[in-house]
């Protein structure tokens, strides 16, 4: 599995996926425009609201440095609408049902949770850029001040 993940400094190999807004996208079409990749585990969850609503807050900024942000999570697309809709994000939500996002960028995890062990997303992001190479990876991202982090990446590009 982890032969096929992607590494900082390669081109990420062209996928697509079902976002939120009934859409599929594809990463060749966002050739020209910068990409932030979020994974998260879970909608509506405290952790994963306080990172959706930094990176919400800071969207202007990012979509002023040509940057599309993206949050992706296992959820299916009526549970990222809903959570969309709640948070009042202006970026979409990537549904990835199969885990063929979470194993490319290879953020399935064995996590403790209550004292059971199971697989599951560890928060993770990703800047793609504009030329479809992997510039930065977050892994174990803490949640707080986070967006801030990858809005300074992405500046730094420039």
């Amino acid at each position: 599995m982890n032969g096929m993940s992607v590494t900082v400094g390669q081109a990420v190999p062209d996928f697509s996926a079902a976002v939120t807004g009934d859409c599929i996208i594809r990463l060749s079409e966002l050739c020209g425009r910068r990409l932030v990749l979020y994974f998260y585990p879970k909608d509506n969850t405290p952790g994963c609201t306080v990172e959706g609503r930094q990176f919400r807050d800071l969207h202007p900024r990012f979509a002023a440095l040509n940057t599309v942000v993206f949050g992706v999570s296992r959820d299916n697309i009526r549970s990222h609408e809903n959570f969309r809709a709640r948070q009042d994000f202006p970026f979409d939500l990537i549904s990835d049902g199969d885990e063929a996002l979470c194993r490319l960028f290879d953020v399935i995890k064995l996590k403790k949770n209550y004292g059971k062990e199971a697989l599951g997303v560890e928060r993770s992001t990703f800047l793609i850029d504009e030329n479809g190479v992997l510039r930065h990876e977050w892994r174990k991202v803490k949640t707080d001040g986070h967006a801030a982090a990858v809005l300074a990446a992405v500046a730094a590009l420039d």
